[in-house]
């Protein structure tokens, strides 16, 4: 009886994966033979709204082999959130950072972003930063997809053997849309216009699909693009206690312009065959300013310190004990673009017992600061800041400021370094390419057990760029800097003091004509290049009351990576102090690795409402690229900062994360739309790459600002791994009347060993404890109506350069989206993202005398960062 239940259910299970059901829901896909056997015979039935899509999610969830939840959209066009990021974050034990106002990275199971994998239809995706102070590793930045010309995402938690290695945390999967699975001449045109509460403007955004095929069915073209207009503001406070015991309060503003282009070419020339050609184009500028004020204080007039470091956290200025320096006004802009590409060609061809899958394709991608540059002037006087309290006791910074701000009329002209800042200017160019070969051949057997045999190969050859350029300087006159600074912006986490405005078109225009020759700076140069083998064989089983499949993959990897060779005691002659003990000759350091890679996943009805899952495999995620980059990194050299001057040499020979995890799963269903689940998992990390630090090192390069030669030295070498335990909890109901409800939340407890960080704190980057996700939903005729929370606890993030390693305290938002069909072909939607403005909130955590700054360690309040919320109102159209 189970077994023809199940045979049944099959055929719901892929009308729901085909037309992508959840509007917030999580579904679960079946990738074994059985499925896609049956798929091929089903008639994909349209199916629209909330609780019509939750229904196909329970029923995919219920009859599926192996775990992937998801996110899909209800339709061309209707994907659940106006973010990627977002989106994923409904998911049960998917955590997403928000550095920049949209989810930008995603951490699964209490695991580091890092260890998460991102493909495109199952394959890689290069991608690159637009930040110089970000390091270049293997996550994938979401603020580059629209979610206009997404179908589905997928997340794998348990892994099997035809599945892509990388993801200890787990694997995100990215689907777009197929012509052949579209009604020909489908059309779809969207406009909208989102307003945020920061910037307080209004931006435009457009996307458009329209997709085509012939009257026999066998070739179609399908083409989109989506296209955004923004800017996006961050006000905040930022702790440089090494500087005069400084705060910084600051006003961060970015135009981002966002193009993407989709275009889909499918060919089936019989009913057996198909060939599929997809281009994927993403383009973003993202060109910002950072304007900074440094407010200094006294540290002899101290009211309150950390005991055990003796640094003050409340500090003040009097007339009687004045502040050490004038109000410091600094702007970094930042000219930056990222692009991706994608060229994918699959062939598939069915037998009357097997399948070949083929898949051959390049991805590439540019991006980093096209040119980075730095005005700086004093303002006003000492005495300016008489009066001033900084409090830096608590998880926020307070600023009492009684002068309130300054205008571009109290420039102090009497700097004559005032204006352009030499050390800053730099072109910080990188880049990402991989191609990639892939072969998949599935045999069905006539076997009462096994169902299936299936094989594969991957073949990847990868490599990485990270460059650095700087200019010598032609003489440049001391200028007014009223001609670079105009206005008044409003700066600091409750917007309580004014900072002149920056003109970055001008101070561009201003450092252009002070450049002379542009020179390799040779310690910002190196490459990590990979060769990937992959080889896999799986067994799909199943019987009268129960399904799975287990394999093997074997990986291997041969590293290596080049950059300019040492050099002691050399010195540029053209000035590029970074150059400095490096010679012009390029070397190169090599490492290699194998694993293989079990995997076992079992799912056993206990009745027709409740079902057991269980799942074992090992899996691995490769090193970060900034770790293997096999070059010195100088970081801090020539800032405004003291005591943060940092030299990291990657290693090429770095192992790669392996974990060893287990889940157990109990799920049981009831009613016609209902769900309770939960699942028990454990993650059991090996190897961990870490850093070996020594303090206080004398290498041979002069800092220009402090004359020290006194650096932490970081090399990054295998450590010891950790351990993380938890569970999900799951459940969906329907309350009727047109209302559900959805509500899910992971537990995630995780140690490390703590010798792996130069914080010396015993926990994952990214992990937090607790994640929450609570939706109500309302629908009813051509109303719909969802409200979400999602909320996330405290968790650690780690950089390298001048943030470091801190605590980011607890994070919720709140989201609103209601939709209105006017016609059948005309949708208004309405979306609000984070209604509570919640601000974002670090801190240090690490105990001195861990190797850190003093605005990182002991409860100190180091950044926080006022909230955005952004609504949006748009119009759908559909042919």
């Amino acid at each position: 009886m189970l077994a023809n239940n199940f045979k049944k259910s099959l055929l719901a299970v892929n009308v729901g994966i085909a037309l992508g059901a959840g509007f917030s829901g999580v579904v679960v896909a079946e990738e074994s033979q059985s499925q896609n056997q049956v798929q091929e015979n089903v008639e994909v039935i349209e199916v629209r709204g909330i609780r019509r899509s939750l229904k196909e999610s329970i029923n995919t969830k219920r009859f599926a082999t192996s775990v992937v939840d998801a996110v899909s959209a209800e339709d061309i066009g209707k994907f659940p959130d106006s973010d990627v990021g977002e989106a994923l974050g409904r998911i049960p034990g998917v955590a997403v950072n928000r550095q920049f106002g949209q989810g930008q990275q995603v951490s699964i199971r209490g695991a580091s972003n890092q260890l998460t994998l991102t493909t495109l239809n199952g394959q890689s995706v290069a991608s690159t930063g637009w930040y110089d102070q970000q390091a270049i590793d293997r996550s994938f930045n979401y603020t580059l997809l629209p979610p206009q010309l997404i179908s589905a995402i997928e997340v794998f938690k348990s892994s099997q053997a035809d599945l892509v290695e990388g993801g200890v945390g787990g694997t995100v999967n990215v689907k777009t849309r197929k012509p052949l699975d579209l009604d020909s001449n489908s059309a779809f045109f969207s406009v909208e216009g989102e307003y945020s509460t920061e910037s307080e403007e209004t931006d435009p955004g457009l996307s458009a699909l329209y997709s085509w095929k012939n009257a026999d069915e066998t070739f179609g073209v399908m083409g989109a693009v989506a296209y955004e207009d923004s800017t996006y503001v961050r006000r905040g406070n930022e702790a440089s206690y090494g500087w005069d015991g400084a705060e910084s309060v600051n006003y961060f503003e970015q135009q981002r312009e966002r193009t993407s282009i989709d275009i889909t070419a499918q060919y089936a020339p019989t009913e057996n065959s198909e060939f599929v050609l997809h281009y994927l184009g993403l383009e973003l500028e993202a060109d910002n300013a950072n304007n900074s004020i440094f407010l200094f204080t006294n540290l002899n007039n101290c009211e309150k310190k950390i005991a055990v470091s003796d640094v003050c956290t409340v500090r003040s200025n009097t007339a009687e004990n004045p502040a050490p320096n004038r109000a410091f006004l600094q702007t970094f802009a930042r000219f930056a673009s990222m692009e991706s590409e994608v060229i994918d060609l699959a062939y598939n061809y069915h037998g009357d017992n097997f399948k070949v899958e083929t898949r051959l394709g390049s991805t590439s991608a540019e991006g980093g600061t096209d040119l980075t540059i730095n005005h700086a002037a004093y303002l006003g006087t000492a005495a300016d800041l008489n009066g001033l309290v900084l409090d830096n006791s608590g998880k926020v910074s307070s600023v009492n400021l009684p002068k309130g701000g300054w205008n571009i009329s109290e420039f102090d002209p009497s700097w004559d370094d005032r204006g352009l800042q030499n050390w800053a200017s730099q072109k910080a160019p990188n880049k990402d390419e991989e191609t990639y070969f892939q072969a998949d051949l599935t045999y069905n057997l006539d076997h009462d057990y096994i169902t299936s045999i299936k094989a594969g190969v991957r073949w990847t050859d990868h490599e990485v760029e990270r460059d650095s350029y700087r200019p010598t300087h032609n003489t440049h006159n001391t200028i007014d800097p009223t001609q670079f600074w105009t206005g008044s912006d409003t700066s600091g986490t409750d917007a309580n003091v004014a900072i002149p405005t920056p003109d970055i078109n001008a101070m561009r225009a201003n450092a252009e004509a002070t450049f002379g020759t542009w020179y390799h700076d040779r310690s910002g140069y190196s490459t990590v290049e990979e060769e990937n083998l992959a080889i896999y064989l799986m067994a799909n089983y199943s019987g009268e009351n129960y399904r799975g499949n287990f394999g093997l993959r074997y990986v291997s990897t041969d590293a290596s990576s080049k950059y300019f060779a040492p050099m002691p005691g050399f010195v540029d002659p053209n000035g590029i102090g970074q150059n400095n003990g490096l010679s012009s000759s390029i070397v190169e350091d090599k490492g290699d690795y194998s694993e293989i890679l079990p995997s076992f996943n079992l799912a056993y009805d206990l009745s027709e409402d409740s079902i057991v899952r269980v799942s074992l495999a090992q899996v691995i995620s490769r090193p970060n690229y900034n770790d293997m980059f096999a070059a010195t990194q100088i970081a801090g050299y020539g800032d405004t900062q003291r005591g943060n001057e940092t030299l990291t040499k990657g290693n090429p020979n770095l192992k790669p994360f392996k974990a060893t995890q287990a889940d157990l799963g109990y799920e049981y269903y009831y009613g016609d739309a209902n769900m309770i689940a939960i699942t028990l998992f454990y993650k059991d990390v090996s190897n961990f790459t870490t850093s070996e630090t020594t303090l206080n090192q004398s290498v041979g390069i002069v800092d220009p600002v402090t004359g020290q030669d006194n650096w932490q030295v970081n090399t990054q070498v295998d450590g010891d791994g950790g351990d993380i335990l938890g569970f999900e909890f799951q459940v969906q109901h329907e309350l009727g009347g047109g209302f559900g409800t959805l509500f899910n939340y992971t537990y995630a407890d995780g140690s490390v060993d703590e010798s792996n960080f130069s914080d010396a704190v015993g926990l994952f980057s990214d992990s937090s404890e607790n994640t929450i996700n609570a939706v109500a939903y309302y629908e009813q005729d051509d109303v719909s109506v969802r409200l979400a929370y999602n909320w996330r606890s405290k968790y650690m993030i780690r950089e390298t350069g001048f943030y470091g390693n801190r605590m980011h305290d607890d994070y919720g938002s709140l989201d609103l989206t209601a939709s209105y069909n006017v016609t059948d072909a005309i949708t208004l939607r309405f979306a609000a993202v984070n209604l509570t403005e919640e601000d974002s909130v670090q801190y240090g955590v690490a105990e001195f005398p861990a190797g850190t700054k003093p605005s990182i360690r002991d409860g100190y309040a180091a950044w926080s960062y006022k909230g955005d919320a952004r609504y949006s109102l748009g119009v759908d159209f559909r042919f």
